[in-house]
């Protein structure tokens, strides 16, 4: 009976896949964290809901288009980085009465992160320079289609919703 030396193993001794997912792992949490508290930095004044590329383009049909991916009964369930950092992010429910101003914030929130996840999209390529050929293509793809994709969806899904809303509270409390 022969024992290994493990002290002698090597990365080809397991393949180097596991290594590269390790480093686009790493590369993936590093730029998520700092593009998070850049967009916590970045002033909401500098987004314009109603303008390109913000505003709903007309076959999202004010993001009724994303309840035929069923987006309305999934979007609570994915995680939700506001629940995670109270004290960074405001709330993102509508419980109770709600004012223009809240509206505006929940509005111009939802074009940071529509922002933020298209960025990770496109930093993320990054990843099959770490891990070129098929694995590093694969895991940018469940990447983007699992750690990105739906959040820039359901960004697009809410904030027509939200947008109607503060017009119709802007609009009120312009009578009174």
């Amino acid at each position: 009976m022969t024992t290994t030396d493990t002290s002698k193993l090597t990365t080809t001794d397991f393949g180097e896949g596991p290594v590269k997912l390790l480093y686009c792992a790493i590369y993936f949490a590093v730029t998520g964290t700092l593009f998070f508290f850049i967009g916590r930095a970045v002033p909401k004044t500098v987004f314009k809901y109603d303008r390109f590329p913000f505003k709903s383009f007309g076959f999202e049909n004010n993001g009724k288009i994303y309840t035929k991916i069923g987006i309305n009964k999934w979007q609570n369930k994915v995680p939700d980085m506001s629940k995670v950092f109270k004290k960074l992010m405001p709330a993102k429910n509508l419980c109770g009465s709600v004012d223009s101003k809240r509206l505006m914030v929940m509005i111009l929130e939802t074009c940071e992160a529509e922002v933020t996840h298209f960025l990770l999209c496109l930093t993320g390529l990054y990843c099959l320079w770490i891990w070129p050929g098929a694995g590093g293509a694969i895991v940018y793809a469940v990447y983007v289609l699992l750690g990105n994709l739906p959040f820039i969806l359901i960004q697009r899904y809410n904030r027509p919703r939200l947008v109607k809303l503060y017009l119709r509270s802007t609009k009120a409390a312009a009578k009174e």
